[in-house]
């Protein structure tokens, strides 16, 4: 059942007053819409509830806007939607796993170390990777034939590939592809449903009901035996902070650590690949449209060995074919960039950019390997190595309440971004560890980027590095999973430490992000969190 507040002001919910949520859903992107599937599946009462409508509004959109007080970021309002189905409305689809060893405790690695292990997440890594049609569960072994690529020949010690499967399903979470979902008797979804506090009992270790309220509307509450974030990274801690009355601090905050941790995957432009074979290293490392099943492309990682002997990050490069960066970015790329940011992402904006997409699609198939070529051979391009890289948990990195208050009265959120040290030393590292496998398989070198040497961890803004200038719009941490509450937010469950029945799902829960598309994980992490549910309200009932 549907129910928009903004048009009855909540009579339709009066109506089905003798509904009772066995859980409470606070946001319907990918890791709500999942679990209110596997829990409504399970014939539990569920309530979702949407901040926006089934597509984009600018005044809902509005809510967003904050400062960044950091290092520059993407503006708050640009970088997440707020609608129906979240921001994976405009996802890229790229889907791969977390490393067994992003999840260990490295002692070269402050606050590193997840309290569960990558077998913990391996189930519900198949049972995602079947959610969004993936095909065959491969992404570490046997790369190249995967590919139908000749093996390269790194030393795996040093250079190791992993693959990244694509979801090519434009619009995956749409309210269009929901149908059944909404029609199930077992689930109320309450859009335009702005969840503005989360209510603690006296004791602080229950969550007694949700507030919500439409813009322009009167305030109501949503009762549920169990309730759950998942609104986004800064969004849910701002609610865990907002949610003050009962602990000044916020809820969940009694070691000062919501918010904190904010981690993103930065990406940058570590060095020229001077090379005979420019084309053919390059072509090597593209995405491949495959007969049978989704399209393909490797991934190379600086190996777990390189990363333990140079005390480095979990980091990958791509390679990138392009003209002189100096001369600034090129003129289809950035009427590209204009014409996006210009437009709403709309139902009718997002069907402009998935034409485009298509369209890319046809150019990468038919043509763009022979103009590729020849750009290269003419000397017109050069090869260089563009990373994406594993940001180190630091606390000082975080998200905090704004002095300002939006439309309905609660404070923003505003972002402190910060990196370390280690960030850029592991750029730099990737590069001389990449210079040295070309030297040793006689197939180039790598000059350096010049900002990997300069003092600090302050990152370039690059726009010719790509869309992605300098991050990869992957927001995670600021409600951290840990073993103990001096650790993190969240338990091993994702259950909020000192809360019986408040839990957080998305990229929220990351100790750390290693280099992988946040969005599998965070769809694994909402399906093994609504099999621990699931498994606790059948022990009650």
């Amino acid at each position: 059942m549907l129910i928009d507040l903004r048009k009855d002001n909540g009579a339709a919910l009066d109506a089905s007053d003798g509904f009772r949520a066995d859980v409470c859903i606070i946001g319907a992107g990918a890791a709500g819409l999942s679990l209110a599937r596997s829990l409504v599946q399970r014939g539990h009462q569920v309530c979702l509830l949407e901040s926006g409508g089934l597509d984009f509004e600018q005044e809902t959109q509005d809510l967003y806007r904050g400062a960044n007080v950091g290092m520059p970021y993407y503006d708050l309002d640009q970088s997440r939607l707020r609608f129906f189905g979240g921001t994976v409305a405009i996802w890229g689809g790229r889907c791969a796993l977390l490393d067994p060893i992003d999840f260990e405790r490295r002692e070269w690695v402050p606050h590193s170390g997840w309290p569960i292990g990558r077998a913990d997440l391996d189930a519900y890594y198949r049972q995602a990777n079947e959610q969004l049609e993936l095909g065959e569960f491969n992404y570490e072994h046997d790369i190249w034939a995967a590919l139908g690529v000749a093996d390269p020949g790194f030393d795996p010690d040093k250079i190791d590939a992993e693959l990244w499967r694509f979801d090519e399903t434009m619009e995956r979470f749409a309210a269009s592809r929901a149908r059944d979902l909404i029609a199930a008797p077992n689930l109320r979804v309450l859009i335009h449903a702005n969840a503005v506090k989360l209510q603690a009992g006296a004791d602080a270790r229950t969550i007694e009901h949700v507030e919500i309220r439409p813009l322009g509307g009167e305030p109501r509450q949503v009762r549920a035996r169990h309730y759950i974030l998942a609104s986004g990274t800064i969004e849910n801690a701002r609610l865990l902070l907002a949610s003050n009355d009962v602990e000044a601090a916020g809820i969940g905050n009694r070691h000062d650590l919501v918010g904190r941790f904010f981690m993103e995957h930065p990406a940058g432009r570590i060095g020229k690949v001077e090379t005979a074979q420019p084309f053919e290293l390059w072509a090597a490392l593209q995405k491949r449209f495959m007969r049978d099943g989704p399209p393909l492309a490797p991934a190379l990682r600086l190996g777990d060995a390189a990363q333990r002997e140079h005390r480095a990050l979990n980091s990958i490069v791509t390679f990138k074919l392009q003209r002189d960066p100096s001369r600034g970015v090129a003129l289809g790329n950035r009427l590209y960039h204009n014409l996006k940011h210009s437009i709403a992402p709309s139902r009718g904006g997002r069907a402009l950019d998935h034409a485009y997409r298509a369209v890319r699609a046809w150019i990468h198939r038919s043509v763009r390997n022979n103009v590729e070529r020849l750009r290269a051979r003419a000397g017109l391009t050069d090869l260089y190595l563009i990373t994406r890289g594993e940001q180190a948990p630091n606390p000082e990195s975080r998200i905090l309440l704004s002095s300002e208050r939006d439309a309905l009265g609660n404070r923003r959120a505003d972002l402190a971004w910060q990196l370390s040290e280690i960030d850029k030393h592991t750029a730099r590292v990737f590069a001389q560890v990449f210079d040295e496998e070309l030297r040793r398989l006689g197939k180039g070198r790598v000059v350096p980027s010049t900002w990997l040497d300069e003092p600090g961890p302050q990152w370039p803004i690059d726009p010719t590095v790509g869309n992605h200038p300098f991050a990869n719009y992957h927001q995670m941490g600021g409600a951290r999973m840990s073993a103990s509450p001096s650790e993190g937010v969240v338990d091993a469950d994702c259950r909020v430490h000192g809360y019986a029945n408040l839990f957080v799902a998305g990229g929220s829960v990351f100790p750390t992000g290693g280099w992988a598309n946040p969005t599998l994980t965070i769809i694994a992490l909402a399906l093994r969190l609504a099999d621990h549910l699931g498994r606790r309200l059948a022990t009650a009932d």
